[in-house]
C-alpha cells in the first residue's frame, strides 16, 4: 500500500513539472511528428524554420493555451535595465459578424510591434523614433504565467539596434560556438554544438511587509540608508544552513510550486550568512534559457513573498554591517558529444583539452579585466563587493594548488601536455570564498554578480572573451604541424603571460591588496569601471564576433552610468528628506523632553548633567547633520551633461557625504529611546524584536 501510495506521489510530482510550459512533451502531444522534429533539430542545432511549420507550431500553440486557461498573450523580453517586459494582447478578437474567435496566427507568434521611445536606449534613438520589434526565440520554450502565454522574444529598433539584454547574449553563444567547434576539431574531437551553462545561485532577504512599508528608504530604494547597528549581527555564524522558520518554509515551498509549474526545478535552497538571508539555486540550463529563469525565479520570489505577509529584498547591501546579497554565476562548457568541457578526462589527449580550455578562461578573465568587472558593475554591488562574504573588486582567478602546480609543471616542462595523466584535481581542490573567479572542479563560479542584476550581460561577456582566446589559438593550431606540441607550448606560453591573475590566497587581506597593486590591478569604483566600459579594445572584441556594435555598446555604457547616477542621486535625496522630515522632528521632540526634564530636576536642585550632555550631544549632530544634508542637495542641484564626469563626482563626493550623514544619524539613533525614533530598528527588521 505504501508503494502504491509512494508511485501515485511520484506520478503527481511529474505531471505537474512545467505543467504552465509548451516543452518537448506538450509539442509531442499537439504537434505532427515532422514539424516537432523540425522544431526540437531548429531549437538543438540551429538554422530556420519553414512558414509551414511554423504556422503548425502557432495553432498548436495557441490550442495548448486556451486549454490552460490563457486569455491573453505577450512577446516577453528584457530591456535595457534589470527587469523582463511584455505588451499584453488578447488572444480574441472580433470577426466580421461581430463574434469573439480566437486570433493567434504565425505572424502573432513570430513577430510583434510596441512603443519603444520608453525603454532605455543610451541615445541610439531619437524620442520620436519608437518602433520597437520584438522577434520569437524559439530555442526558449513559451510559457503561461498569470493567465498569460509569455513568448520568450527579442528586442531590437526599427533599423536593427539591439535594444535588449537577450540578442547580445545569443549572438556571444554563436560566437563562441564556432570558435569552440573549430578548436575541438583541431584537437581531433568533432563536435557541431558546443555552448555555455549557467546556474545562477541567487540569495535574497526577507523582512515583514508591514514593517517595509513604514521604512521611506526601503520603500524608494530597496535598501536602509539609515539604521543603526542591532546588539547581534552575524558574527555568531548561527544563520548559515539552519533550518528555516516555519514561515520561511511555507514561502519555500509555495516557490518551489511555482518554479516547478513553470519548468524550474530549485535544486537547493537555504538560510544564507546573514539573518534574515536565503538563497535559491536552480539546475544548470544553457546560458540564454538560465537568463531567462532567473528573471522568472527573481519575479518569483517577490510575487510570493507578498502572498506570505513578506517583502523580498533583492538589493545587493540592504543592510549595513552584514553580508549583502549577490548572485553567484557557475558558468561551464558543453559539447553534444563530449558533454563538460571543463571535467578533466581519462586520457592525456581529452586532458589536453580540458587544460587549453582552462588557459583559454584565465587569458580572457586577464586580457578584457576590466570589460569583466564593468558588466557587474553598479552602485548598488559597489556597496557589496569587498565586504563580509562578497569577493573583493579585484578580479583574480582561483585555480587550486594541484591545478596551479601543473600549470607551474608544464612551464618549467616536467609535465607534457597530450602525454602525461593528471592528477585528480576535483578533489585534491578546496573552496575558495574570498575569490571572485574560483574554477570549482567542473566549472568557474563568478561570485560578483549583485543579486539584483540579470545574468545576461555577464554571460555575453564571458562567452566572448572566451571565444576570443579561442580564435587566437585556432589561428596558432591551424598551422600547427604537430598539434599537441603546440597545444603544449601555447598553454605554457599563454600562463606565464598571464599569471598575474592566477591568486589562490586570502583576497581580504591587506598583504594581497599591496601584491594586487604591484601586479597592475587596481580597486576601481563602480563609476571608474563603468568608464572604461566603451574602450576601442572592447569595441573591437564586440565587433570581430558579431555581438554588438561599437555604438550599440557606447549606448550601452552610457545606460549604465545614467543607471549609476540616477540611483545615487535617488538615494541622497531620500536620505535628505528622511532626514529632514522624519529624523530632526524626532531629535528634536526628544530634545524638548529632555530639556523639560533638565528645568524640573534643576528646580528641585537635582543634578541635570546626564540630560545637558545628551542635549548637547544631539545638537551637535543637528549642526553636523544639517550642513550635510545642505551640501548633498547643493552638489546634487549643479549641472553636468557629461554622464562620465557627474558619476566620479557622485562617487568621490556625494557618496562619501551621504555616508557621513548617515553615520551622524546612526548615533543619534543609539542616543533617543525607541519610542521616539521614526523608523523601525534593524533589532525589529532582522530579529523581530518588539
Amino acid at each position: 500500500m505504501q508503494t502504491a501510495y509512494l508511485i501515485c506521489m511520484k506520478k503527481d510530482i511529474t505531471d505537474k513539472f512545467a505543467a504552465n510550459v509548451f516543452d518537448y512533451k506538450k509539442m509531442r502531444k499537439y504537434l505532427p511528428k515532422r514539424t516537432y522534429k523540425a522544431i526540437k533539430t531548429a531549437r538543438e542545432q540551429g538554422g530556420e524554420l519553414s512558414k509551414k511549420d511554423i504556422e503548425i507550431y502557432a495553432t498548436a500553440l495557441k490550442k495548448w493555451a486556451i486549454k490552460k486557461g490563457a486569455r491573453r498573450y505577450a512577446h516577453w523580453f528584457q530591456p535595457l535595465n534589470n527587469f523582463t517586459a511584455g505588451k499584453r494582447d488578447s488572444l480574441y478578437s472580433v470577426d466580421s459578424d461581430g463574434n469573439a474567435v480566437y486570433k493567434f496566427r504565425a505572424k502573432e507568434l513570430i513577430n510583434g510591434e510596441g512603443d519603444a521611445s520608453s525603454f532605455p536606449n543610451g541615445g541610439m534613438r531619437q524620442t520620436f523614433e519608437a518602433r520597437g520589434i520584438t522577434k520569437w526565440d524559439y530555442a526558449v520554450f513559451p510559457f503561461i504565467k498569470g493567465n498569460c502565454l509569455r513568448i520568450p522574444t527579442t528586442f531590437c529598433g526599427a533599423y536593427g539596434e539591439k535594444l535588449d539584454k537577450k540578442s547580445p547574449l545569443i549572438k556571444s553563444s554563436c560566437a563562441l560556438n564556432g570558435q569552440a567547434v573549430k578548436l575541438l576539431k583541431l584537437l581531433g574531437f568533432n563536435s557541431n554544438n558546443v555552448y555555455s551553462v549557467v546556474g545562477a545561485e541567487q540569495e535574497y532577504f526577507l523582512i515583514d511587509r508591514n514593517l517595509y512599508k513604514k521604512r521611506k528608504d526601503l520603500v524608494y530604494t530597496g535598501r536602509t540608508l539609515f539604521g543603526a547597528k542591532p546588539c547581534k549581527g552575524q558574527e555568531f555564524d548561527d544563520h548559515y544552513f539552519r533550518p528555516p522558520t516555519n514561515r520561511v518554509i511555507a514561502y519555500m515551498n509555495d516557490v518551489d510550486k511555482e518554479l516547478w509549474a513553470l519548468g524550474i526545478i530549485a535544486k537547493t535552497e537555504h538560510n544564507e550568512v546573514a539573518p534574515c538571508q536565503y538563497e535559491l539555486a536552480p539546475c544548470y540550463s544553457k546560458s540564454n534559457e538560465a537568463c531567462d529563469q532567473n528573471q522568472i525565479i527573481m519575479e518569483t520570489l517577490c510575487e510570493t513573498a507578498e502572498k506570505h505577509g513578506f517583502k523580498c529584498l533583492l538589493h545587493e547591501k540592504p543592510f549595513e554591517n552584514i553580508s549583502g546579497s549577490g548572485k553567484h554565476n557557475n558558468w561551464s562548457l558543453k559539447a553534444d558529444t563530449l558533454d563538460n568541457l571543463l571535467e578533466q578526462g581519462a586520457t592525456p589527449q581529452r586532458n589536453a583539452l580540458f587544460l587549453l580550455i582552462i588557459t583559454a578562461v584565465i587569458k580572457a578573465v586577464d586580457d578584457y579585466n576590466n570589460l569583466l568587472i564593468a558588466s557587474v558593475s553598479s552602485a548598488a554591488n559597489d556597496m557589496r563587493l569587498g565586504g563580509y562574504e562578497a569577493p573583493p573588486q579585484i578580479l583574480t582567478v582561483f585555480l587550486g594548488e594541484t591545478l596551479s602546480d601543473i600549470f607551474e609543471k608544464i612551464v618549467s616542462g616536467n609535465f607534457t601536455v597530450g602525454s602525461d595523466l593528471l592528477p585528480p584535481v576535483i578533489t585534491s581542490t578546496d573552496r575558495n570564498r574570498t575569490s571572485p573567479f574560483a574554477f570549482c572542479g567542473n566549472k568557474f563560479e563568478f561570485r560578483m554578480v549583485g543579486s539584483s542584476q540579470s545574468i545576461a550581460d555577464v554571460n555575453t561577456v564571458l562567452n566572448t572573451i572566451v571565444a576570443e582566446s579561442f580564435r587566437q589559438f585556432n589561428d596558432k593550431l591551424e598551422k600547427s604541424n604537430n598539434v599537441f606540441k603546440d597545444v603544449n607550448d601555447i598553454i605554457a606560453d599563454t600562463y606565464s603571460q598571464h599569471k598575474r591573475v592566477i591568486f589562490n590566497g586570502n583576497g581580504y587581506s591587506d598583504e594581497w591588496i599591496r601584491e594586487a597593486q604591484k601586479r597592475g590591478f587596481t580597486n576601481a569604483s563602480a563609476a571608474q569601471s563603468l568608464a572604461d566600459f566603451s574602450d576601442v579594445k572592447n569595441i573591437e572584441l564586440f565587433e570581430r564576433h558579431k555581438v554588438l556594435n561599437g555604438k550599440e555598446l557606447i549606448a550601452r555604457k552610457q545606460i549604465l552610468l545614467n543607471n549609476y547616477c540616477n540611483t545615487v542621486r535617488l538615494e541622497s535625496i531620500v536620505t535628505c528628506e528622511i532626514y529632514k522630515r522624519q529624523i530632526v522632528p524626532a531629535i528634536e521632540s526628544y530634545v524638548k523632553e529632555l530639556t523639560t526634564l533638565a528645568m524640573q530636576k534643576s528646580q528641585l536642585n537635582l543634578d541635570c548633567e546626564t540630560e545637558q550632555n545628551k542635549i548637547m550631544l544631539l545638537d551637535n549632530i543637528l549642526k553636523k547633520s544639517d550642513k550635510l544634508a545642505e551640501l548633498i542637495l547643493t552638489e546634487l542641484e549643479k549641472e553636468n551633461n557629461d554622464v562620465e564626469t557627474k558619476a566620479k563626482s557622485y562617487s568621490d563626493t556625494v557618496l562619501p557625504t551621504v555616508s557621513k550623514l548617515r553615520v551622524l544619524v546612526n548615533e543619534a539613533e543609539k542616543i533617543c529611546p525607541k519610542s521616539n525614533w521614526p523608523l523601525p530598528t534593524y533589532g525589529q527588521l532582522l530579529f523581530g524584536e518588539k
